[in-house]
């Protein structure tokens, strides 16, 4: 069974295991089938052919109430801009505010070695035409008498330069008496990789899978909910069968 899955150069999502070594995971195929079939007084034992339509009907029809019974806990190490975006779904099984699953590793407590998302020299994107946001096709090369012959090559050298001054000044502040939760104002923060753990329904990752493989969606985030995805089918297969 996969129990890590790692995105982009240095991230990944899993599962994490309780005392007992069993992956943080409530319910299995079968809960939304029961959850829907008890307005019959009725239950199913097993998962068979007719509990797979009744599925793919609920799924179909959005009837979202009957997998919110069964929730995941994920633990995610991403790049900050990709956190701030899976913030939209930090919900947990009820609607209430107090009941938010997503608790994040945090600099004023931590000190561990900065780590940071630098795409490679092939994966800086151009700007889209005709659209405020989301990316185009790869960057062109530049010009023959240009500093760098390939534009990917020159923005992965200046972000790497620029990521080396941040976390310089970062150590500086800290060798020099500077709080942590200060000091951390000097690293790059959007690339910065952070930590983080994220509890849902079933439901909820079904909403954030529909949006975030979206061929709109922007790619280092498809790349982490691909990841999800593979992570969630090892528990509800059936569930994930219907799931582009």
């Amino acid at each position: 069974m996969t129990d890590k899955v790692f995105v982009l150069d240095k991230g990944y999502v899993r599962i994490p295991v309780d005392a007992s070594n069993r992956p943080k995971v409530l319910g299995d195929d079968l809960d939304p089938i029961n959850s829907a079939k008890v307005s019959f007084m009725k239950e199913s034992l097993e998962f068979g052919d007719r509990e797979a339509r009744l599925l793919a009907f609920l799924q179909r029809e959005e009837h979202s109430s009957v997998f919110r019974h069964s929730a995941i806990t994920f633990e995610v190490y991403a790049p900050l801009f990709v956190a701030r975006q899976w913030w939209k779904y930090a919900v947990a099984s009820t609607h209430l505010e107090d009941q938010n699953g997503w608790n994040e590793s945090s600099r004023r407590y931590v000190t561990e070695t900065p780590e940071f998302y630098v795409p490679d020299m092939t994966q800086w994107r151009s700007a889209p035409d005709n659209r405020k946001q989301g990316s185009g096709e790869p960057l062109k090369a530049y010009s023959d008498d240009a500093p760098y012959k390939d534009a990917g090559d020159f923005w992965t050298h200046a972000l790497n330069t620029h990521i080396q001054e941040g976390v310089r000044l970062y150590d500086e502040a800290m060798e020099n008496g500077v709080c942590a939760e200060q000091a951390r104002l000097f690293l790059p923060a959007y690339g910065l990789y952070v930590r983080w753990r994220w509890t849902a329904s079933l439901g909820t990752i079904l909403h954030f899978l529909e949006q975030r493989l979206a061929h709109d969606s922007q790619k280092e985030m498809q790349e982490y909910a691909k990841a999800v995805k593979e992570l969630t089918a090892e528990h509800f297969p059936v569930c994930m069968e219907t799931i582009s």
